[in-house]
């Protein structure tokens, strides 16, 4: 009988710290409504580096989806989008990795302020026809992100001053 009241008491404080939590979660997203959450891949700075590892077998889908991208980008109805073209480039690195996977470099230079740079979000909203088998392509491709790096240009060497 000790035993269960034990057991009792202990699930009631573990009932009344859950319900607190809540509480304190639900007051601390009612005093910030305004607020939104960021939603996708923004990118701070001038320029951004985000090297991605895909699977050796599956470098032509990973291009096949990234040729897509492209298309998507350049004729898109948003300017946002086609700014988003402009600068960027992706870069097939010529050695594999320890692990035999590809590396390849998407370049971002000038980063869009404020630009979703979602590969499959904009894939999505560019051509929603081909969702799914876009994704199935690059989800079969895609081994791991391996770094994203941004920052500010301090020297352009490509313009006299």
């Amino acid at each position: 009988m000790e035993k269960m009241m034990i057991r009792l008491s202990l699930s009631l404080v573990a009932v009344v710290v859950f319900i607190a939590a809540c509480s304190v979660v639900h007051a601390q997203e009612q005093s910030e409504p305004s607020k939104p959450k960021p939603q996708g891949l923004l990118l701070q700075g001038d320029v951004a580096l985000w090297t991605v590892a895909i699977k050796p077998d599956k470098t032509a889908d990973f291009e096949r989806v990234v040729q897509r991208l492209r298309d998507g980008l350049i004729h898109s109805e948003k300017a946002e989008r086609k700014q988003q073209a402009a600068g960027w480039r992706v870069v097939k690195l010529d050695k594999p990795l320890p692990d035999g996977n590809i590396a390849y470099v998407h370049i971002i230079a000038p980063v869009v302020p404020g630009a979703d740079y979602s590969l499959m979000q904009s894939l999505y909203d560019e051509f929603p026809a081909e969702r799914q088998s876009l994704y199935d392509l690059y989800r079969s491709a895609f081994a791991q992100n391996l770094a994203l790096s941004t920052g500010t240009v301090i020297v352009d060497m490509s313009k006299p001053q």
